[in-house]
């Protein structure tokens, strides 16, 4: 089995994840033009890659100061599910907010996603709401999620 590395998410890494974003949420899929504005707006995002180089999955977090935080996504390859990179990335994210002083993080999750509320879960984020038909085009809910630091 190949190492993963955590590293930065870079604007060369976005052609690489459509098709992952294609396969792992369909017609809710994030756009070129979403992952640019968030690499714009300054958002952390970090890829884990294998020896290779190839991105096995990606995370970003957006930073509301002055101590709020949001995951905005965690995707990761099909073929590279359950050998605990989703949870690297999500460390690496709560590793930055924390780094930024942030006393809450929060997140949506798609209300039928068990999987990984149940890592969330285990990461200390609980449910605090649902957002009815958030996404859109499949009008499946969000859970809402909260982690705060004591």
């Amino acid at each position: 089995m190949s190492q993963v590395r955590l590293g930065r998410f870079r604007w060369w890494h976005i052609e690489e994840v459509l098709p992952l974003e294609a396969d792992l949420f369909g017609a809710d899929r994030w756009s070129p033009a979403m992952f640019w504005n968030e690499l714009a707006n300054g958002d952390h995002y970090v890829a884990a890659t294998d020896d290779d180089g190839t991105v096995l999955g990606y995370a970003g977090l957006m930073v509301a100061p002055p101590d709020e935080a949001w995951v905005q996504t965690i995707g990761v390859r099909r073929d590279a599910q359950g050998r605990g990179i989703g949870r690297l990335l999500l460390e690496a994210l709560l590793a930055e907010a924390a780094r930024r002083g942030v006393r809450s993080t929060l997140l949506e999750v798609a209300a039928d996603n068990a999987r990984a509320q149940r890592l969330y879960a285990m990461y200390g984020f609980e449910p605090i709401g649902v957002r009815r038909g958030y996404y859109q085009s499949s009008n499946t809910d969000a859970l809402v999620m909260q982690r705060n630091e004591d």
